[in-house]
């Protein structure tokens, strides 16, 4: 079945300690506020320049700082099929998307967007 997706967001992934100056230096280095998630508040975040992209910063209780990339789609298991069969491999289901590893062990997360949000003029068609 044919279904969209398109790259969304770039995620700075920041240890508990360092988050308030990481995001800090973000809003300074874009000189734009970024906003917290009220649904996930250890998200902060702001759509980029014509708002195709969002840059995000994520709270992690562990592990290290690294920057990860999120994907939305109209449908989640085939976009994350699709996905598996170029070399990645699903890790863990967490709320209601899929995070994922690239074929370098790189993490990217696939993320269920709304009925009608993608489309041909901002999202690529998957047959």
């Amino acid at each position: 079945m044919a279904h969209y997706s398109r790259l969304c967001t770039i995620v700075i992934d920041v240890p508990e300690g360092d988050h308030d100056k990481e995001l800090d230096f973000w809003e300074g280095a874009i000189g734009r506020r970024l906003t917290r998630n009220e649904r996930f508040p250890e998200y902060h975040g702001v759509p980029l320049v014509d708002q195709a992209i969002s840059l995000m910063v994520q709270r992690i209780e562990e592990g290290p700082g690294r920057v990860h990339l999120d994907f939305h789609t109209d449908d989640l298991e085939a976009e994350v099929a699709r996905l598996e069969r170029l070399g990645a491999r699903r890790v863990q289901q967490a709320h209601r998307w899929w995070i994922m590893e690239d074929p370098a062990g790189l993490p990217f997360c696939v993320i269920p967007d709304p009925p009608g949000t993608l489309n041909d003029g901002n999202a690529q068609r998957w047959e």
